[in-house]
């Protein structure tokens, strides 16, 4: 190779160098700023008017219409617990038997230093996958450095205000550009639901019937490979097409 040729094969090396160290780059990102999922924050506001800042995540993914953006695969929500000043996340993670997630996130909250989370259903499916509760609410505990399912009756009174971006959080949360959520924007977001259950946490059963509501959804059961409304006629649909 002669000695006029050497500069350019050193910069068309340095070309692909940095294009696969951008390659890197993005693909180390790409789960979180606009390859597939985001990552946010958001101030909230606890019962007692104390806040947390909680980072959330989420990350769409599988089937949708043309047009539409996928669905939500799989979501975390951060923040620090503190009483003890450790680091918590909650994840809800892709399951096959829904396609995707499984919640919205409505409420995080602390009260004597223990910390929970209320949820809704995100479908009839998942509705129906977490025991039709009426009011709508899947609720967790952070105990024994894990999340666990309580019941409505187990979640003291005083924690009864929505203070987590409802329904589409990674949309909504753009609107915002690279700052955090504040306490107060999120307050509003909840100002044009006419449903009393995303309003506040019911503590009574919501009517069925109520338009909107997700208690109106369909019965269904899960069938080895599929969902259907009870009985005998689908359980032996099923039967015969599952293999």
């Amino acid at each position: 190779m002669s000695s006029k040729h050497i500069p350019m094969v050193c910069k068309a090396l340095r070309m692909v160098i940095s294009i696969l160290t951008l390659g890197i780059s993005m693909s180390a990102n790409a789960g979180w700023f606009g390859f597939g999922g985001t990552s946010w924050k958001e101030e909230v506001l606890l019962h007692d008017g104390s806040k947390i800042i909680v980072t959330r995540t989420v990350a769409r993914g599988g089937r949708h219409e043309i047009g539409q953006e996928p669905p939500i695969k799989e979501q975390s929500l951060t923040f620090v617990l503190p009483s003890t000043n450790d680091t918590v996340t909650w994840e809800d993670k892709f399951t096959e038997d829904i396609g995707g997630a499984n919640f919205l996130p409505k409420l995080l909250d602390l009260h004597d230093g223990v910390a929970y989370l209320v949820a809704m259903p995100m479908g009839c499916l998942s509705y129906n996958k977490w025991g039709r509760p009426n009011p709508p609410y899947v609720i967790f505990k952070y105990q024994g450095k894990e999340w666990k399912r309580i019941l409505l009756q187990e979640l003291p009174v005083e924690i009864k205000t929505p203070n987590l971006i409802p329904s589409s959080p990674d949309d909504e949360a753009k609107k915002y550009g690279q700052g955090i959520v504040s306490a107060e924007a999120i307050k509003k977001m909840y100002e044009d639901y006419k449903q009393p259950e995303y309003k506040t946490i019911l503590r009574e059963a919501v009517k069925v019937g109520t338009v909107g509501s997700s208690v109106n959804c369909e019965e269904m059961i899960r069938y080895k490979c599929g969902w259907g409304a009870p009985g005998e006629f689908n359980k032996k649909y099923f039967e015969s097409i599952c293999k």
